[in-house]
């Protein structure tokens, strides 16, 4: 019906201007409405009513500003300010508003103007002014109402330049990075988009595949010796049955968590996972596993006491409903506590939520996101129960395997809330207690068996290791996997440098800094930092480190929000971007107006970053 209305409504215009006199041609609209040309009531809007042009002249720049009318938009990548053929001056650094994401069923995904636009260009060589300075004035638009798109517009205008300093002259023939920029669009704003025009069933087909991709980030990685400590658990006699059971049951909690926690946080704007990543839960946590792994080294057993144990048994299958308990509630634990991470399949989800308020849709594909992530799960969980040794010292040992696990993920998760020195010296504790128990500073006996060998090889990499990061926690190390950088980094020839960012706070602290570099005529890239966000560290460590990214940035302004206090600032900072927490980057241009198509969400290796700034900022 669109493409049909179109086509009518084209041949109609072309008709008007064709067949009306020299000055009515102007105007093909005055008078035509739908009961003209499609039978309908409603008075289709003339362009000058339904797009109000405003154009003015200051410091060098002419600016263009548009009132739409509700029910229509114009087209980003249509609007231009150009000089007119005989003008006796160029323009540069054309600098637009970004728009909002709309697909299109020709263009695809596009960026369109609702309610108002507003453009600007810099008139090159302004020191001693123009009169009379003609400009082209070009854009198009459409009606969502009727379903018409308006011819291409161009409005010719006259306006007085007025001269300007040498300086301000430098600083408006600065190149901008908005210029030809019209069809970037960023990976999240990609995927909240194909929500709305993609089907169901693509939908989630395509979100269980984003879920299976982030499984084995460092956000999910965590859960696997959780549930195949929880399988182990369960003792020799447990079937793969049962195994695939207890791992279904923690992927469903799991996923319903996460998919609630998602939707709330869509709708309200609310990190609940965030609000779970305090001291005091973390520390609770961490404690929880500790003693789990405690009892896989079988200081004792994790059962309720036999005088309760029999009352139930005569009720119920008390034993196996516990169990299926406690594992759905280790799952829900798990995502509001041990992957608070942001990636964009999940920001693309609640970018859709939010702007549609369709939690049904987006609840699906997060649920499905969130079972694509537990598919790994569910296999890995299923297979310990089938391939787990049934008697003897295998077991013994393996359960001393996941207790070790169990401690490095408590360890793991106090690296949020306690300074790295602390947590590298506990790292190396474990690696030396470890290393001691598979027996690395033994004497090998003639009788010993390969594997025996095998665990003493393994105990002295793990001794060495520990030893290594002991001596680094000495030297003021405070790297895991670089523990000697406090020794080496004391000769200047081979110390790596690091970002240097301003540590801004709140809405009104990072005003005041985009103020600061509008003055200084500098592209600003801020970084949501969180000492809980496992990704922030990855960016900070592998990314942020590289050469080729320092380099790229060596001309912008670096500002970092950090909001590990999750307090009512950070919350504020979060709605006036529209996200729900870190890793977060945002980029602005040198008017700092925000690059809003080339927002990171998420991890991003270093030669990928390189490349993204330099497409955003060069």
């Amino acid at each position: 019906m669109f493409f049909q209305r179109l086509r009518l409504f084209s041949f109609t215009v072309f008709l008007l201007i064709l067949f009306t006199p020299p000055g009515f041609a102007e105007n093909p609209f005055s008078g035509l409405s739908l009961s003209d040309s499609m039978g309908g009531e409603d008075e289709i809007l003339e362009p000058d009513q339904a797009f109000i042009l405003k154009t003015w002249s200051e410091n060098g720049r002419v600016f263009a500003e548009w009132q739409i009318a509700e029910g229509h938009y114009l087209y980003r990548d249509k609007t231009k300010i150009l000089p007119a053929d005989s003008s006796p001056f160029t323009t540069s650094n054309f600098v637009v508003d970004t728009g909002e994401l709309k697909h299109d069923e020709f263009f695809g995904d596009i960026y369109v103007f609702h309610h108002k636009a507003a453009a600007s260009v810099a008139v090159d060589n302004a020191q001693d002014g123009f009169k009379n300075a003609s400009f082209k004035v070009k854009y198009q638009g459409c009606s969502e109402i009727s379903g018409i798109c308006y011819p291409p517009i161009t409005k010719n205008v006259t306006l007085n330049i007025s001269p300007i300093s040498d300086a301000a002259a430098s600083t408006l023939n600065a190149p901008t990075p908005t210029a030809d920029k019209s069809i970037a669009v960023s990976e999240q704003d990609q995927i909240a988009a194909s929500l709305s025009s993609g089907s169901a069933w693509l939908t989630i087909i395509s979100f269980f595949g984003f879920g299976l991709l982030l499984a084995f980030t460092p956000c999910i990685f965590p859960m696997i010796p959780i549930l195949s400590s929880i399988i182990v658990g369960q003792g020799d006699n447990i079937t793969t049955r049962r195994a695939f059971t207890l791992s279904l049951v923690y992927v469903l909690a799991m996923a319903v968590t996460y998919t609630a926690a998602g939707v709330f946080a869509g709708l309200f704007g609310e990190n609940i996972q965030a609000a779970f990543q305090n001291p005091w839960i973390l520390g609770s946590f961490s404690a929880v596993f500790v003693l789990l792994s405690l009892s896989m080294f079988g200081f004792y057993d994790l059962q309720m006491p036999a005088s309760i144990q029999s009352k139930l048994t005569n009720v119920s299958n008390h034993q196996k409903g516990g169990t299926l308990t406690g594992v759905a509630v280790m799952g829900l634990l798990s995502a509001l506590i041990v992957g608070p991470c942001v990636a964009a399949p999940l920001a693309g989800a609640l970018i859709y939520i939010g702007q549609t308020g369709d939690a049904v849709l987006g609840g699906t594909a997060l649920f499905a996101l969130s079972m694509g992530m537990g598919a790994p799960l569910i296999a890995i969980g299923t297979s310990a129960g089938k391939l787990m040794p049934r008697a003897g010292a295998w077991m013994d040992a393996v359960k001393a395997v996941f207790g070790v696990m169990m401690l490095g993920i408590a360890i793991w998760m106090l690296e949020r809330i306690l300074p790295a020195q602390i947590t590298m010296f506990l790292w190396a504790m474990l690696l030396l207690v470890s290393a001691v128990y598979m027996g690395a500073l033994e004497t090998l006996k003639a009788e010993a068996t390969g594997w025996t060998k095998l665990w003493k090889g393994i105990g002295l990499i793990s001794f060495v290791y520990g030893a290594i990061i002991m001596v680094g926690v000495a030297s003021g190390g405070q790297q895991l996997f670089q523990p000697l950088k406090g020794i080496v980094g004391t000769s200047s020839a081979v110390q790596e440098a690091h970002l240097e960012f301003k540590q801004i706070k709140g809405v009104d602290g990072l005003n005041r800094a985009l103020a600061d570099a509008k003055a200084q005529n500098k592209t600003v890239m801020l970084d949501f930092y969180a000492d809980w966000c496992i990704s922030c560290k990855e960016m900070e460590t592998f990314t942020f480190a590289d050469p080729g990214v320092q380099n790229a940035l060596k001309n912008t302004v670096l500002l970092q929000a950090d909001v590990t206090p999750n307090d009512e600032q950070d919350k504020a900072l979060y709605k006036h971007f529209k996200i729900i927490g870190p890793p977060a980057i945002i980029f602005y241009n040198q008017q700092s107006e925000e690059l809003k198509p080339y927002r990171v969400v998420g991890y991003m290796p270093a030669d990928k970053f390189s490349a993204h700034i330099a497409q955003a900022l060069q």
